[in-house]
């Protein structure tokens, strides 16, 4: 997938401030943050959306969940609260077509989001 920003990143092509990786899942500031703290997780193997995952790929995506809270943990969000996000498709915001989980934290969240 080498016209996937995500897919680029995880092969080492595009710079990112990496938080976390490991042979399935990458953790990565994102450049256009949304809150003090927010952070993207992505499986390495491309997914186009969570609409695109299988059931065999139910474990990749625990695992993603996994991460996400211990990269909240990294970074101090536990406590004071924090939230993860998935967006599934332009309409529900998605730009970028690879599964990805935002962690957002540092500030309050109202509900309903948007």
């Amino acid at each position: 997938m080498s016209e996937c920003l995500f897919c680029r990143l995880a092969a080492g092509e595009v710079p990112a401030r990496v938080l976390l990786a490991d042979e399935e899942v990458l953790v990565f500031h994102d450049l256009a943050p949304q809150a003090p703290t927010h952070l993207l997780v992505i499986p390495r193997r491309h997914i186009a959306s969570l609409d695109a995952a299988r059931a065999d790929d139910v474990t990749l995506l625990g695992r993603l969940l996994l991460t996400a809270a211990e990269a909240a943990r990294r970074v101090g969000l536990v406590g004071e609260g924090y939230r993860v996000v998935n967006n599934c498709g332009a309409g529900a915001g998605q730009s970028v077509f690879h599964v990805h989980l935002h962690v957002l934290g540092g500030r309050p969240f109202g509900w309903p989001p948007g």
